[in-house]
């Protein structure tokens, strides 16, 4: 079984009653050990859109990268999600950030996921549940990444797991 970290996000429609929906599918694959609080996340990219709500969840999984990325796209399909503006509006993203300390890189799936260290919406509920968890690629302590992060994204919590 392989320790994994998913990043989920919703700004479409009831964004908690996604998040729900979401946690409850990823629970027929993946063993939730711990999620974060809540958190309200101003877009990133295209900032003409609704607010986020942000969660980060660890789990276990037999599932192998790839085939995890086939299960969690399905969910963001079932749920709603269309092609359309990169980093625009959706009912539901679900994004893996870690796969134990599997380093990958191949044009469909990069893990450690590309963008982790620069994202504020994903460092602090990810810092919340796991701050002493080493990004595998850069070898800095998930808690660090945050303290160093420079960013004027607001992060808000709304409540706690």
């Amino acid at each position: 079984m392989a320790t994994i970290y998913l990043a989920l996000g919703s700004n479409l429609g009831d964004r908690e009653k996604n998040l729900a929906e979401a946690l409850a599918r990823l629970r027929v694959f993946v063993q939730i050990t711990r999620s974060s609080s809540i958190y309200e996340t101003e877009p990133v990219g295209v900032r003409e859109q609704p607010w986020f709500l942000n969660q980060v969840v660890e789990g276990t999984t037999a599932l192998a990268p790839v085939d995890l990325l086939r299960r969690v796209k399905k969910i963001e399909i079932e749920m709603g999600r269309t092609e359309g503006i990169r980093f625009g509006p959706r009912p539901m993203d679900i994004d893996i950030l870690l796969y134990d300390r599997v380093i990958e890189l191949s044009p469909a799936l990069t893990i450690p996921h590309p963008r982790l260290h620069e994202r504020a919406f994903v460092l602090t509920p990810l810092a919340e549940i796991a701050p002493n968890l080493v990004h595998p690629r850069l070898r800095v302590r998930i808690r660090d990444l945050l303290a160093r992060l420079e960013s004027a994204e607001e992060v808000r919590r709304l409540n706690s797991p």
